[in-house]
């Protein structure tokens, strides 16, 4: 995923009498590691036509992709040198990658890039050139709130996260963790079902409330893994008929006061695949879930789609796809996101 592209500049080749280069930088969020990474980057260089070196001596290239930084490893292998070496000495890497990351720290160095950069002399030779940025294709920061929701162990809190971080996003996760009636719930269901329902309602109003209504002067845009209108299926699950007749007026007078998702997405996953993603997480209160009540939780996400109205929904079903560890995967859900906005 391309984060940032820095300006483009024309230099002179180095070291050899040949053709002008054009040099430039990107930020890239990747789940590879560096030796994977480097062997994609490789392979791109061949299929765009790049020969190896007939001799020891630098020549005409039609591509040349390195790796300046990789976080703040220190690498040092056969294959793969980070920071990549002589970096430092060479305005037309230092330059472009100022632009991009000026703040980081050269790990070995110890000084800023723009430190690095300020000691070298200056390029102005700049090219209008324009490296498509990867926002321009998933329009992510047009809207100002996504809610995203789905079932128990659907993956909503890990879209939401890499969604927040490749997009400059704040991210606000439901607090379920805190919430003391979740574990006695799972095992008395019965006598715990109101206060937690009632304790979770509460929690998702006030924090709606306190974090998407105040936008975070350094996000572009707010993410949630959850809406409160989950508060409602949940509790019609859960609750007693009288208990949440009462639950259901009070849900009503708290909903007009939150502000609406701009787009609210539903992940889709089969029962068994959500069983599977919940074994393998592996939180204790949650293993003796059983399909029924995934299925009752299905039900209940779909009644409430079909009867929607105020709403942008958007449904994804992602129970093929792997979208934490598969980058594929996540551009698919992007761009399924990407054609509701």
């Amino acid at each position: 995923m391309i984060i940032k592209t820095a300006p483009v500049y024309e230099v002179p080749a180095a070291g050899f009498t040949g053709r002008n280069f054009l040099n430039t930088c990107i930020l890239v969020h990747s789940h590879k590691n560096p030796l994977e990474t480097i062997t994609i980057l490789q392979q791109i260089e061949r299929d765009l036509g790049r020969v190896p070196r007939s001799g020891d001596t630098y020549e005409d290239r039609v591509i040349d992709l390195d790796i300046l930084l990789f976080d703040d490893q220190i690498i040092n292998t056969d294959s793969l040198q980070v920071p990549h070496p002589r970096m430092e000495k060479r305005s037309f890497v230092m330059q472009p990658l100022a632009a991009i990351a000026g703040k980081v720290y050269h790990p070995v160095l110890k000084k800023s890039i723009q430190e690095i950069t300020d000691s070298l002399e200056s390029l102005n030779n700049k090219v209008s050139f324009e490296i498509p940025l990867s926002r321009k294709r998933y329009p992510i920061t047009d809207i100002n709130f996504i809610a995203i929701e789905g079932n128990i162990g659907s993956g909503k809190t890990s879209l939401s996260h890499k969604i927040a971080e490749d997009f400059n996003g704040k991210q606000v996760l439901e607090r379920f963790a805190d919430n003391p009636f979740l574990p006695l719930f799972y095992k008395d269901t019965e006598r715990y079902a109101f206060p937690l329902e009632m304790s979770f309602l509460a929690d998702r109003y006030q924090q709606l409330s306190d974090d998407v209504a105040q936008q975070d002067l350094f996000s572009e845009f707010t993410v949630a893994d959850y809406y409160v209108i989950k508060s409602l299926i949940f509790s019609k699950i859960t609750l007693e008929k009288e208990e949440y007749s009462l639950y259901k007026r009070l849900f009503n007078m708290m909903y007009k006061e939150l502000v609406k998702p701009d787009l609210y997405i539903y992940l889709y996953q089969t029962e068994d695949r959500l069983l599977q993603n919940i074994k393998k997480r592996g939180r204790d209160y949650e293993q003796n879930i059983e399909a029924s009540y995934l299925s009752q939780i299905q039900q209940g996400y779909a009644d409430f789609i079909r009867s929607q109205q105020d709403l942008k929904i958007k449904v994804i079903d992602v129970t093929d796809l792997d979208f934490v560890n598969n980058q594929e995967d996540y551009l698919k859900v992007l761009e399924q996101i990407t054609s509701a906005i």
